[in-house]
């Protein structure tokens, strides 16, 4: 079994949503679409999940706090504070918080609003 199929639900993960922008007053071809952004906590032990693709959904990811563990691809990559990682339309994931300090993450993305 691959990381991907074993990704359990989410739990112990707070979001909060920080700001959002109607994209299609300001970008031609963007009508319905949103610039969203989010400050996701993730509990030690805790999982954002199950497993979640970013087709027609892409962002990037700024770790504040913490250690994230992105699952992906078969593989289990840990991103510190200071780092992050994008989200593109190939990206099929779950994260989780391996470690004993609370992990706070910056997520910005593009979103049908």
């Amino acid at each position: 079994m691959n990381n991907e199929q074993a990704a359990p639900e989410t739990h112990g993960v707070t979001v909060e949503l920080l700001a959002t922008v109607d994209l299609g007053p300001e970008i031609e071809g963007m009508a319905g679409r949103q610039l969203r952004m989010r400050k996701v906590t993730i509990a030690p032990g805790g999982v954002f999940g199950p497993v979640h693709d970013h087709k027609d959904r892409p962002g990037t990811v700024f770790i504040l706090q913490g250690t994230i563990t992105d699952h992906r691809n078969g593989q289990a990559t840990d991103y510190g504070p200071g780092v992050g990682w994008p989200e593109d339309h190939n990206t099929t994931h779950w994260l989780e918080n391996r470690g004993t300090v609370t992990a706070v993450e910056i997520s910005v993305d593009i979103v049908k609003g």
